[in-house]
């Protein structure tokens, strides 16, 4: 099951301009989801003149049970904004709050 938790969902349909992988080539569980792959997915949208780019940024996480890529962030980020949101989460406990959001998410759509 591909999960796409998004007003839009073809904001998403192309290919990622950048992609952020957090975690891959390792399986640990969250309650009864075998997490094997987590993402965050960088998405050029529209260039402002003043702002910059504007940009969406989802999470992408895999399990045993189906994927879902949602909302993390969007807006004018500045430069390097994805690696910037990917080392916050890394280095604090943002991964947790990713995983147990995605998580919650996917046992609700899949009941």
């Amino acid at each position: 099951m591909e999960i796409i938790d998004l007003h839009n969902p073809e904001r998403v349909s192309g290919k990622p301009d950048d992609v952020k992988t957090l975690l891959s080539n390792n399986v640990f569980t969250q309650d009864e989801f075998k997490i094997s792959k987590i993402e965050l997915r960088l998405y050029e949208e529209q260039l402002d003149v003043n702002l910059g780019i504007h940009y969406l940024i989802t999470s992408f996480i895999e399990t045993d049970k189906g994927t879902i890529e949602m909302l993390y962030d969007e807006g004018f980020l500045g430069d390097n904004a994805l690696s910037r949101i990917a080392e916050f989460l890394t280095s604090n406990l943002g991964l947790s709050a990713l995983i147990l959001r995605s998580v919650i998410s996917l046992r609700n759509r899949i009941s």
